[in-house]
């Protein structure tokens, strides 16, 4: 996230980028992130170091759900994890839905995985039936829940059918169909260049999986590349999208446009413990032209709506392309004053606009993953968790011997999500986070798994223990309350 700010560079990185004061601040300033991916990984390989004993060739996986909710998901399974077969089975030995992927990966659908806790599969020779709805052909998948059309000239999706809906989510008439292609050389919206027409094929044919692959030549791109998938038992449409960049040192900007159907839809974005209504919810002389998102984007009105989730571009602008403005402004009147609610908007994934502290060409290939699902009537706690979701997958490892651990912790109230749940850093208790997902007070009882805390207190960022409680909490809407249990 932290690479869409724009001091991540030296001061002359945009007039001198090849003297050496500047690529090694490039390189120092560039570790912060790469030590952060280390550390991270490290991190989740250390608490996982109780199932090294096992022996992977076994096939016997455990699958842990880190959030605070029961969760059914995707599985990818890598390396000796896949090794055994291209057969799941549960607990009960039941088969459960399983595919061997094109790149050799091996997925399948964990059901009902506890919050804080885990399921027990085992991989083994043989194949998965094909009882789902998945169908596929060279321009459309469809699902139980979708079914989805490629526009044949652009690659973009050109028909989004929700079944549970019984409507059209795509604009068939607006500026922007769903994951379009846009290019803008410089900053005047005249020259905003499309993708050329693409080679469209199946990647993935089922029972589990089914994709497209929409592969085309781009301007600002050696190649631009979109996968769209549906997962059978998921309400979910998955996008990857692929730019591979090309070094452009000129002023650009790459779009990805979602023009939605939704008449009367109020955009709502996830800006980390609120969901913000442009221009409603902002103070005076914020800025429009552009928002920073969490985990998602939801345009609603009072009977239906979509969820969309930009999973690695935080950057999205809302009705139109206005992140066009290059270097410094100093004429407030070019920044957009007034934003009328709209069902279209672009993810903003790369640009060079500034002219200091910035890189000043972005060369190789970059994934964004995006992810949409319809629903009824909107329900913030269903879009945080949605974000939570795509975000945050299930962990897949070598199973560990002896009995699973039953949840660590449940609440009461699926309104209230715990944000956060770590160990307190004196070593002494056990931290817990929660959050007021669907934006009214909400009481909640916790219920712990053995050992149960002798103690729980009211705490801060501090972790110092502030006030002792008992087993309900009131947590208020877009409130935080922090928790010390010891």
């Amino acid at each position: 996230l932290l690479y869409s700010e724009h001091t991540w560079g030296a001061h002359n990185s945009i007039s001198q980028p090849d003297i050496p004061f500047v690529r090694d601040q490039w390189k120092v300033k560039q570790a912060f992130a790469l030590d952060a991916d280390k550390q991270s990984r490290d991190l989740l390989q250390k608490a996982l170091e109780n199932a090294r004993g096992a022996d992977a060739r076994l096939g016997a996986i455990e699958v842990f759900n880190t959030a605070s909710w029961n969760r059914t998901d995707l599985v990818t399974l890598t390396g000796d994890l896949a090794k055994p077969g291209d057969s799941v089975l549960d607990e009960k030995e039941r088969r459960v839905p399983s595919q061997r992927l094109s790149s050799g990966e091996l997925v399948f659908l964990a059901r009902d995985i506890p919050p804080f806790s885990a399921r027990r599969f085992r991989v083994a020779a043989g194949t998965t039936e094909n009882n789902g709805r998945l169908r596929v052909d060279p321009y459309g998948v469809e699902s139980r829940d979708f079914v989805l059309w490629i526009d044949r000239q652009t690659g973009a999706i050109k028909s989004l059918f929700s079944r549970r809906l019984k409507r059209e989510l795509a604009d068939q008439n607006g500026a922007t169909a769903l994951n379009d292609y846009f290019y803008l050389p410089g900053s005047d919206l005249k020259e905003l260049k499309r993708n050329a027409s693409p080679r469209i094929t199946v990647k993935e044919r089922g029972p589990l999986v089914v994709s497209l692959l929409i592969e085309s030549d781009a301007p600002g791109c050696k190649k631009l590349t979109r996968e769209v998938r549906l997962i059978e038992g998921l309400d979910r449409v998955e996008i990857i999208n692929t730019v591979d960049k090309l070094p452009v040192r000129t002023k650009e900007g790459v779009h990805f446009g979602f023009g939605f159907d939704v008449p009367g839809g109020m955009p709502r974005f996830d800006v980390g413990l609120a969901a913000v209504r442009p221009e409603l919810d902002q103070i005076p002389a914020s800025c429009k032209n552009w928002f920073s998102v969490q985990r998602w984007v939801d345009i609603s009105n009072d009977k239906f709506g979509v969820t969309w989730s930009p999973i690695d571009a935080p950057l999205v602008e809302l009705g139109a392309i206005t992140a066009n403005l290059v270097g410094s402004q100093t004429d407030w009147r070019v920044w957009v004053q007034h934003l009328r609610p709209s069902a279209t908007l672009y993810s903003w994934v790369m640009n060079n606009h500034w002219h200091t502290n910035y890189r000043a060409d972005q060369e190789g290939p970059t994934v964004f993953r995006f992810a949409i699902r319809a629903h009824r009537e909107f329900e913030a706690e269903e879009a945080a968790k949605f974000g939570v979701d795509c975000s945050q997958p299930l962990i897949a490892t070598v199973a560990s011997s002896g009995k699973l651990a039953a949840s660590r912790l449940r609440l009461s109230s699926d309104k209230v999500v715990v944000a956060a749940c770590k160990p307190s850093d004196d070593g002494k208790g056990q931290i817990v986070r929660l959050f007021g997902a669907s934006g009214k007070v909400q009481k909640v009882k916790l219920a712990w798994s053995d050992p149960v805390p002798r103690r729980v207190w009211i705490s801060d960022t501090s972790e110092a223990p502030k006030q002792a409680i008992g087993n309900t909490i009131e947590v208020p809407g877009w409130g935080l309350v922090t928790l010390r249990a010891e």
